[in-house]
């Protein structure tokens, strides 16, 4: 182990040949865990769209993120929840962006919100 204030120096010699067994025998010695990739999905071609019908994937309920039923709120959820106001304002943010007129854009900028 290094001693306070020494710098490491086993990362300074790069891979040689023959090292390549000894990395994979310490990989193939470390637990991992199963594949992200689900086997349904991967079995599909480009535009194929899964079965409907299969079985959940998820154990979380399907109103999860709903400010009603069972599972975590929108809140709980991380789903930020807008005002009217910020709702207003995103939309004459929208418009002025699509359609800029000058009484918009002065409107804007004397809220503050440009």
């Amino acid at each position: 182990m290094a001693q306070p204030g020494q710098n490491r120096t086993d990362l300074l010699n790069p891979v040689t040949y023959g090292d390549k067994a000894k990395i994979a025998r310490s990989k193939a010695a470390m637990p991992t865990g199963p594949s992200p990739v689900d086997t349904q999905r991967s079995a599909m071609g480009p535009g194929q769209l899964p079965s409907l019908l299969r079985p959940t994937e998820t154990t979380r309920p399907i109103t999860a993120g709903a400010n009603f039923g069972p599972g975590p709120n929108a809140l709980q959820a991380g789903i930020p929840i807008r005002t009217e106001n910020q709702i207003a304002i995103e939309e004459v943010r929208a418009i002025s962006r699509l359609h800029p007129t000058e009484d918009l854009l002065n409107m804007l900028d004397k809220w503050g919100i440009a």
